[in-house]
């Protein structure tokens, strides 16, 4: 192995060790480095073997990172990591590591904190269908929790006007 091979195999250990990368953007990194593929995918498949870079590690840490800070949902985080070029089978055992108690919490206050700026809009509640769609929730658990927080919000109305609420 060269002299500057080594340098990028060492640098490339400390970029692993300071957080988790997926295979390829090691590859690119070592690509840019090297300018010869075979010797980049050798520098990750070494890598691999000495257990500095995982896809599996890296795919979990992402889905974690992205439902419990970023507030994205499965599909999001999905179609994410397959850009990354994450497998199906690596992305499936990745998404059980999500706490799905965490992302619909996650969700809602998302959706309430939304609904507090739109709530005079005529459009409020398309609006907050494609804001959590956007951030890859399903439908279906959308819809259940923009239907919770606008039904609470006109009980919320209904009760503060003596229960003439004269919206559509």
């Amino acid at each position: 192995m060269e002299e500057k091979d080594k340098h990028t195999l060492d640098y490339l250990r400390k970029l692993c060790s300071a957080r988790e990368y997926c295979s390829r953007d090691i590859y690119d990194k070592a690509l840019k480095r090297t300018e010869d593929g075979s010797r980049a995918q050798s520098m990750v498949d070494m890598l691999k073997e000495e257990g500095f870079l995982s896809d599996l590690r890296f795919a979990a840490a992402y889905a974690r990172d992205r439902a419990v800070i970023n507030g994205w949902g499965p599909s999001k985080i999905r179609y994410m990591l397959s850009g990354k070029g994450i497998s199906r089978d690596i992305i499936s055992e990745a998404m059980q590591e999500i706490d799905s108690g965490k992302a619909d919490e996650k969700m809602r206050k998302s959706l309430e904190a939304k609904y507090k700026i739109l709530k005079e809009d005529p459009q409020v509640k398309i609006k907050l269908l494609k804001f959590a769609l956007s951030r890859g929730y399903g439908y279906d658990s959308v819809h259940k929790v923009v239907s919770e927080i606008l039904h609470g919000k006109n009980e919320d109305l209904q009760q503060i006007d003596g229960g003439t609420d004269f919206r559509p």
